[in-house]
Order: C-alpha cells, then structure tokens, then sequence
C-alpha cells in the first residue's frame, strides 16, 4: 500500500524526532515537535517538496496538521515499565548478568549485535522510544537468565508472561535477535496449532529476524541484509516444516560448522514436531554437543501442557520434551498470556528416559516436563495498550454494550444443524457501527490501514458458514443502498436504511469530529470494500491482511479466531460465547490490544453475564500479580507462584479441570484467603430464604450491642469471638449454582472460621432507603438496582454487593485520610487497605431491590493481607459430584469442530 502524503509527513517527523530523542537523553520537548512541524510547513510550501515525499501533489490542512501534533506528542508519551522476575532456587545461584553486563557489552565494541541493531532500527518506525528502550531491557533480562552458549552443557525453562496482545511477538522475535547474536545456532517457534496463526507469526518472524519472504526484502532486511548473516529458515509464509522443504531451504549445510542461525516457525502438531525430531537427527548422529538451542513455545498454556499420568504424557508434551532432549544447551522459554495451567505442571518430574517409543519404534529419552523451573518473567504494558482494566474496570460504558436479544434466535446451548434463518438485530447494528468506522478511519487519514469485525457466537463452523451469508445478505442490502441514495441531497429521508446509519451515528459517535455528510460520502467511496470471511477449517476464503491492499473485513469463527490470531484494525467485537475456563475466555477477547487513532471507535457487544466473567477474571489475575510482585520482592521461586495460583480462590475451575482427566474422584483442595474479599451476590427467588437470613442477621446485631464502638453509620463491631461469626456463617443460607462457588467458597470461609484462632470485627453497612430498627441501632437499606435475572435466582449487577473499598472505614481517620491522598495502580488500594487490618471482617448488608425484595440480606468477608505465605491457607476435600458438574461441561466445551 502506498502511502499517503500525510503518513509520509508522519513516518518522516518520528525520524528525526527519534533521533532527537536519543541525543538529548530522552527529554524531547512540545517545542521540539512544534520546530519539526513548522520545518515541514517550510518544505511542503517550497518548490522542495518532490525531493522530500512522494504524494506531493495533496495538501494538507491545517486541521491534519492539528491531529498530527496529537498524534506525535500521544507517541512520546507513551511510558512502559520494565518488567519483573522469579527465579529458581538453582538459578540464583548462576551467572545471570553473562549477557548484559558482558557478551552484549563486549559485541557492542566489535559491532557485533546485528540481528538485535537492526531490528531496533525498525523498531523506530512504529515503537515509542520508551516502549522500544523497555524491550531492551525486558529481553535483556529473559536473555540473563537463558543459557549462555558458551557453556558446555545447560537445560534452562523459563516463562514470559504478557498482557492478552500487548506485543508478546514483538519480545519474542527481539529476544530470538538478540539469541542470534549470543551464539545460538537452532532457534524453533512454535505457534499455535492452526494454520493462519503460524503463518501470521512465521511473517513477523520474517519482518524482524529473517528479513525476506522468499527472494523479497522485507522488514529488517530493507534495513541491512548481509549474506554472511542471513539465517537459514525451514520454513516459509506459505509452508510448514517438511523434511523436504528442509533439505533444499538449507542448501547443503554442514550443520557442524554452521556460523548462522537456523530457524523454524512451525505448529504445535505432533505430526509437525516428528519431522522436526527425525530431520535433526538424521543431520547428527549423536546428542548434539556443539550448538545451542532456544525454543520459544507462543501461547504456551495451550497444548504443551501434559494431562496425562507422568508415565505416559501427552503426545504434544512428550514431542516438545524430546526435541530439548537432543541438545545439551538448549533454553525453552513459554510465552502466555494466561500462565495457569503451566504452573500446573508437576514440578517433581525430573529427567524420565526409555519412557515411549519414536518413530522407528525405539526407545527414547525424553527432557523434564516444561515447569518454569528456572525462571518467571512478568511484562508490564505500554500505557497505550488497550487492555483488560481499561475496557472493563474503567470504561465499561464506553466501550460494552449489552446485548440479549439472541437467546431465541441463536441460542448459546445450539446446535451446529439448527436452523438459522436470522440474526439478532443488535448484531445487524454492530455490522452497521463497524460499517461507520470505518468511513470514519478513512477521513482520519487512516485509509492504508486494515479494519476488521470480530463475530464470536458459535463453537461450529457449520454454524460460522450459517452466519456469514447472513452477515453478507444484510451488508448486500445496506451496499445497494448506500451507493443508490448516498449521494443525494437528504438521503436519510429517501432511504430507511441510510436513516438508520445517521441516527446510529448520533446514538453512539456523535463525539466524531466530523459532519454527517461527510461520513455519508466517504460511506459511499468505501462500502464495496466490507467483505466477510470465515475463518475455520473448512473455510475457502481465508482472512488475508496484505500489503499492497486496504482490507476491511467482517471476520466470522471461534477458536480459529482466538489462541493469538491478531485481527488488524479491530474496532467492533459481537462476541456471547462463555466457558469456564479463566485462560480460554481471556484469549477469545481478540480486542486487546492497540489502537492508535480509534480507541475511541471501539465497541464489543456482549451479554451482561459475560462482562461480568471477565470482570472477575481481571480481578483475579490482578490480584495473584500483586502477589507475584510480592514473591519477587521476597526473592521466592517459581514453585511459590505457582502455589499462590493453585491457592487463589478464583483457581478453583482451573486446578480442578487439570485433576479430572486423571480419574480423581475425591481432590483435597488448598486456598489462601489472604487480602481476599467475597460477597453473596446470587439471591435465591425464595421470600421465605431471605426472611430467614434477614432473622438470623438481626440476631446477630442484637447480640453485639454491647461491642457497638459508635451508635453512627456504618456500625462497627470490634474484637468478636470468632464462635460468633461461624454461627452467623452456618446459619445463613446461601444460594449456590454447584457444590462449590469460588465467588462466595463458603466451605473454605468456614474451614477458615473453625481453624484460625483469631478475633473477628463486623460492620453493618447503610444507605438512604427505609429504616431498620435493630435493637438501639436505626439502619437504613442500601438500593441496588438492575440485578441479572437468572432464571432460578438473581445476580447483583458488576457482581458486588459493597462499592468502592468498603474496609477503608475499619481503619483510623487519620490513616483514611492519608490513604485517599495516595495515587494507587490496578487494585493497589485494597490491598494497601487489607495490609493495614487487625482482623478478619464480616460485612452485613441489607439490601433494596426494586420489585424484588425491599430488605434483602447479604454479607461479605474480608480477610486481612498478611504478605504472602500459608498462615491463612485452609482445605477442603472437593467432593466427586463437584467433579462430575464439571466434566460435563468441560465436556460440552470440548466438541467444536471450529
């Protein structure tokens, strides 16, 4: 794709600035950037203008030059922390600065970081300064704690863990350069197990290591490309490994002398990693002494994992773990971004040999399983990544919309012959948004850039083929009319449809800076461009981002579209599937990401149910960060993170679905309570049951009078005996879904209760609604309004029953004060609080819903954090028909045929 004249301007004023940038030690000024727009002003008036860009025929208005200042200052502003560490206990005691503090410093001299120089360089076309200088240090870290090939024998596994697409590949193809440079000689990828994934990978690889596609420079390659430093690559865009394909790519090389790297981009598929294994042993006779291997296993929670019995492992597993048998120095570093099921691995597992049978039915050895024993390794974020928190804690109205009018039409139990005759009319407006955003993009100088739709509904790719000619059925209609009235004067009064996109337009963009009209007439040069594409393995037509071309595409599949598979461009998401599985729900969330220049276009149309799963997910995963800081802090292991995990109440799905597929009926469960807080938020429709719990919290009120610290709201109770707070827990009735609910695990709360010897406080919340006469104590109903109807009970909206941080209150005025002064991060302020707690707390609420129940009780608990550690860990034995609950629907979640 050519460029326009305003990308030339842009692409030009971040070189020199970038320059700028480093020379004066990264402190560029508003000033500098107003000097280097003025100097463009200067040449684009002169007849100098041919000599400096292509596109010198347009002009560019004073409202482009407005909206590229922004643009640039956005750019260097940008800020991304470097990112922290676990190490094993083994690993602490290693050289862990060998590659910062000496073999990069020492190639430095000699000019010999090639593959990391030049990829830095193209960087800078697209990279703020300080994201671009993080990966630096970041992969500089991850390289520190991978082995140094001049060592004669290591085994090193490792794991990064990013953000859901913040840039994993960008780290990944950065450390893999920078391994180039080490001295490691076979660096394999492997991709997720579709085939458009690996290709999207093996190009990007291409971009920013290999620096060709075939005979075509490419990437880095446009930027230096010598022969003597060009790697050997097995694999290609169009083709996987193929001993074949090997042979010729690698043009008779004596792999004992080789000085360049080779590399292989391949899919986790057994078939695929055979090859690669029977290939590389046919080049050597014996266990390969001389090189180096790294391999690097993207979204490496997926199918690496072993499920089976240590004696018998999974076939992916087992391959990945033969491949790293074949080398004496060889490094595997997992990349997620959702860890949980690696640090299920049995950590115990040590070398296993003469445990299967290969390819010509000998016995071979096999490596350790893939535990990250070595080493952990947290990414922080660019803050201008578009992210969980963002979209889901603190933006939720401007970016989700609920949607619930599909439940008749296609509902999320079908199946993949029903019928389908139409679609629910929120989709035909999602279309219709994504429609416009594009117009807009384009207005937006962003017309060289990709634009894709997300359509997540089904499991079945019979159902995908379904929906897709229904989505072009209404996109055919909506191109006939937009082309026939777009033009003309009035046209939303001479077409319903039109009519419909204008007031579409003022319902959810009438922030754009532009005029309807001239979003009407740019709908009208783009609209034949909107194609739609399935993505799955019966698919024909492909997704397919070129280079030459704008694509705008309407992308319609399941897991195909999830496992990180990058949709270029994506602003509209109408996504109503679920799962309960924390790591598969967070990767079908393909919104993630960046979105330089329509951030604000972003919608995701989804069920209120499933906002809320992700919500929790979020919490979750942020709170077991603050504890992975906190290990790190007290220079733990990896082997403490992983039971931190394996111990947070939200992991209970996760450590359970691993345990099923080894036949346990009976699972002993741990869970640290620790800086946790849970509250009932699904109610029962039973009157009677909140009559009951109402009682049983009077009750409780009454028997405290005497511990009341003050006769003002909320109530307080300080230093109960904690036979008190297990009555009140036995007594009350909870509505639970199954025989374990890790949003209120009251068994575990009880084992707390009757095993931790400690003293309780209670505070009984109010609000503005009626009164309450409780003994002396005159409260008052808190009103919650739009609970979720569920059918057999109701759930309270966003899943809280408190707001804001309900434990502040428990704490000194003074020290409340000093708390509401601090600026704190992600969730940093609960837990802040919950370091500064005496006791445990039992939270009373007495709730209003309208229409439902006018004095609902609820309660939360909220346990102080102690620092990490085991001092407020209990168990409960998980029974077998919990188990069976969830069999059955991991195995409902297991048969797509995507």
């Amino acid at each position: 794709m050519q460029m326009n004249l305003y990308e030339e301007v842009k692409e030009f004023l971040l070189s020199k600035l970038n320059k700028q940038y480093e020379l004066q030690e990264e402190n560029l000024e508003a000033s500098d950037i107003e000097r280097e727009i003025n100097n463009i002003k200067t040449i684009l008036s002169s007849d100098m203008k041919s000599h400096f860009f292509i596109n010198f025929i347009e002009n560019l208005t004073d409202k482009d030059f407005i909206q590229l200042r922004i643009e640039i200052e956005k750019h260097f502003d940008v800020k991304m922390e470097e990112g922290i560490i676990i190490k094993g206990e083994e690993q602490q005691k290693r050289d862990t600065t060998w590659w910062s503090n000496k073999t990069k410093l020492e190639q430095e001299k000699s000019n010999n970081n090639y593959y990391w120089n030049r990829l830095k360089k193209y960087h800078e076309k697209s990279l703020p300064p300080e994201v671009i200088k993080t990966i630096d240090e970041d992969t500089d870290m991850v390289m520190d704690n991978i082995g140094n090939p001049n060592l004669e024998e290591f085994d090193i596994y490792g794991m990064v863990v990013g953000h859901v697409q913040s840039g994993k590949t960008a780290n990944y193809s950065s450390l893999l350069c920078k391994a180039a440079d080490a001295g490691y000689r076979f660096i394999v990828v492997i991709a997720g197990d579709k085939n458009n994934l690996r290709d999207q990978t093996q190009e990007r690889i291409n971009e920013a290591f290999l620096g060709k596609n075939t005979s075509k420079l490419v990437g880095v390659g446009l930027i230096d490309s010598k022969k003597d430093k060009l790697p050997i690559s097995l694999t290609t865009i169009e083709k996987d490994f193929n001993a074949r394909d090997a042979d010729k790519n690698s043009q008779g090389t004596n792999f004992d002398n080789i000085n360049t790297p080779i590399l292989l981009v391949i899919k986790k598929n057994t078939s695929t990693l055979t090859s690669v294994i029977s290939w590389i042993k046919n080049q050597y006779k014996n266990k390969i002494y001389k090189h180096s291997m790294l391999v690097i296993d993207d979204e490496s929670d997926y199918a690496s994992i072993n499920t089976k019995e240590q004696e018998d492992p999974t076939t992916i597993n087992k391959k990945i773990r033969a491949l790293l048998g074949l080398f004496h120095k060889s490094s595997y570093v997992a990349y997620t971004a959702t860890p949980y099921a690696n640090i299920f691995i049995d950590h115990e597992v040590e070398e296993t040999k003469n445990i299967y049978l290969d390819n010509k039915n000998k016995e071979s050895d096999i490596a350790k399983d893939l535990f990250p024993r070595d080493f952990i390794y947290a990414l922080d974020a660019p803050t201008n990544y578009f992210g969980a928190r963002k979209i889901f804690l603190n933006n939720t109205e401007k970016y989700i919309i609920n949607i619930n009018d599909y439940q008749d039409i296609i509902p999320t139990n079908h199946k993949k012959d029903d019928d389908l005759t139409t679609l629910p009319d929120s989709l035909y407006e999602a279309i219709n948004l994504y429609v416009l955003n594009i117009a807009i993009r384009y207005l937006r100088k962003q017309e060289n850039k990709h634009n894709s739709m997300l359509i997540h509904i089904s499991r079945f790719s019979d159902m995908h083929s379904k929906i897709a000619f229904l989505v072009n059925s209404h996109l055919q209609i909506i191109k006939a009319d937009i082309k026939s009235y777009g033009k003309l004067t009035n046209a939303k009064n001479q077409s319903f449809i039109i009519q419909k996109f204008y007031d579409l337009f003022l319902e959810k963009l009438s922030f754009i800076e532009f005029e309807w009209e001239n979003i009407l007439g740019k709908l009208v040069d783009i609209i034949d461009t909107v194609v739609v594409r399935e993505e799955h393995q019966k698919s024909k037509l492909r997704i397919e981002y070129r280079k030459d071309i704008t694509s705008n595409i309407i992308a319609i599949g399941g897991m195909s579209l999830a496992r990180g598979f990058t949709l270029e461009g994506l602003s509209v998401s109408y996504f109503i599937r679920s799962t309960i599985f924390y790591d598969t729900l967070m990767q079908m969330g393909r919104w993630f990401g960046y979105r330089a220049g329509y951030e604000d276009l972003c919608k995701i149309y989804m069920p209120l149910e499933v906002e809320n799963y992700f919500r929790q997910i979020i919490e979750a995963t942020e709170e077991l960060m603050l504890d992975f800081k906190e290990i790190a802090k007290e220079k733990k292991t990896p082997l403490d993170f992983g039971l931190a995990v394996k111990q947070h109440p939200d992991s209970l799905l996760q450590v359970t679905a691993k345990n099923k597929r080894k036949n346990t009926q009976v699972l002993p469960h741990k869970m640290n309570l620790n800086g946790v807080l849970k509250e009932t938020v699904r109610f029962s429709k039973d009157q009677k049951v909140h009559a009951q719990n109402l009682s049983v919290l009077v009750d409780l009120v009454k028997g405290l009078d005497y511990k009341l610290s003050d006769n003002k709201s909320p109530f307080i109770f300080r230093e109960i005996e904690r036979e008190t707070i297990e009555k009140f827990l036995n007594d009350f009735i909870i509505y639970k879904r199954s025989v374990i609910d890790n949003l209120m695990p009251i068994k575990f709360i009880q084992e707390y209760v009757k095993n931790i010897d400690t003293k309780w406080d209670i505070v009984l919340y109010s609000g503005k609604q009626q009164e309450i006469a409780i003994g002396s104590i005159i409260t008052q109903a808190q009103l919650r309004n739009n609970p979720n109807d569920k059918g057999d009970y109701i759930e309270l909206a966003r899943r809280k029953a408190s707001s804001g941080t309900p434990e502040l209150i428990l704490l000194d005025k003074d020290l409340q004060k000093e708390i509401n002064a601090k600026d704190f991060q992600k969730g940093e302020k609960s837990r802040y609080i919950r370091k500064k707690l005496k006791n445990p707390v039992l939270m009373l609420h007495i709730l209003d819903i309208p229409e439902f129940c006018k004095t609902l009780p609820a309660f939360g608990v909220c346990f102080p954090d102690n620092g990490f550690g085991h001092s407020q860990t209990v168990e409960y034995i998980i029974n077998s028909v919990y188990i069976k609950e969830l069999e059955e629907q991991i195995r409902y979640e297991e048969e797509y045929d995507d």
